[in-house]
């Protein structure tokens, strides 16, 4: 099974069995034939009476992923209003929710526990209040922004243009997920994570640090790349997602799939929202 770009796919539970199913199918597991009585999508061990967890489907991963998605978006509204009305809750929205989600997200990977739909929803409720308070800060004059929330809007239709985008090249095969493709695209993500840690350490001595984030040509490229990579991480997490409904995972698995995308899909909200930003400036 090839490695995706995101760290939370990489742990998520697995059933070995046999049928086929792809990204974009209706069931996982479901053409095969009833054994000692069970139901399509389980696996009954015939020493025992109690069935086997029901096999994830796309509709689980559609489901789950549209759950964690409202759940982020409600908050984000919420988190963007208060902050209209009381601007000194922006700081602490933005770092409290940030490292929050930030947490959220180690414990569930190094914990194992990316399948627990708690930690999950709590997730997408932090990252709802970072992003609520981060998209008014982009566009509220008085934080210095560019002025104008029809930003956040472009930006979050940006967001899943590139998302439906990179499904549909995923599904008719444009561009196959290969072994080199994961590596090159895994090579980028830590080298862009690296650049941003050094331009963050090199602010601290130097005006705008590397250049990075400081809305000149070099940021310019710099959020493009970076919205490249998550465009094409989204055919990792695909390809991921698929090869779990292909083995069977169970069910709750569709969990950490839902939280693998969110993931991505918040990142690139906010580098399309700063690129945004960037040219709104000039």
């Amino acid at each position: 099974m090839r490695t995706s770009s995101n760290p939370v796919f990489r742990n998520l539970p697995k059933q070995q069995g046999g049928g086929y199913a792809t990204f974009g199918s209706a069931t996982a597991g479901a053409s095969q034939a009833a054994t000692f009585g069970q139901h399509p999508g389980t696996q009954a061990d015939p020493y025992t009476t109690q069935p086997a967890q029901r096999a994830m489907t796309i509709d689980d991963v559609v489901t789950k992923t549209g759950i964690t998605l409202g759940v982020l978006s409600v908050t984000a509204i919420i988190s963007y209003f208060l902050v209209s009305g009381n601007p000194g809750l922006a700081i602490p929205f933005v770092i409290g929710g940030g490292l929050i989600g930030f947490g959220l997200v180690m414990f569930a990977t190094f914990g194992r526990k990316m399948d627990n739909k708690a930690i999950v929803l709590a997730y997408a409720a932090a990252e709802g209040v970072f992003l609520g308070a981060l998209s008014l800060m982009f566009t509220d004059i008085s934080f210095g922004g560019v002025g104008g929330s029809a930003l956040i809007g472009q930006a979050i239709l940006g967001t899943f243009g590139v998302f439906f985008g990179m499904l549909i090249v995923y599904k008719t095969g444009a561009i196959r997920v290969t072994p080199r493709l994961t590596r090159m695209i895994v090579g980028a993500l830590i080298g862009v994570v690296v650049l941003m840690l050094g331009n963050l350490v090199a602010s601290f001595f130097m005006d705008g640090g590397f250049g990075l984030r400081d809305g000149g040509p070099i940021a310019i490229i710099f959020s493009l790349v970076c919205i490249g990579i998550a465009a094409f991480s989204f055919l990792l997490d695909f390809d991921q997602a698929d090869q779990l409904i292909r083995a069977q995972a169970p069910e709750k698995a569709a969990w950490g799939v839902a939280l693998g995308l969110t993931i991505t899909l918040v990142w690139l909200y906010v580098e399309i929202l700063r690129l945004l930003s960037y040219f709104q400036n000039d």
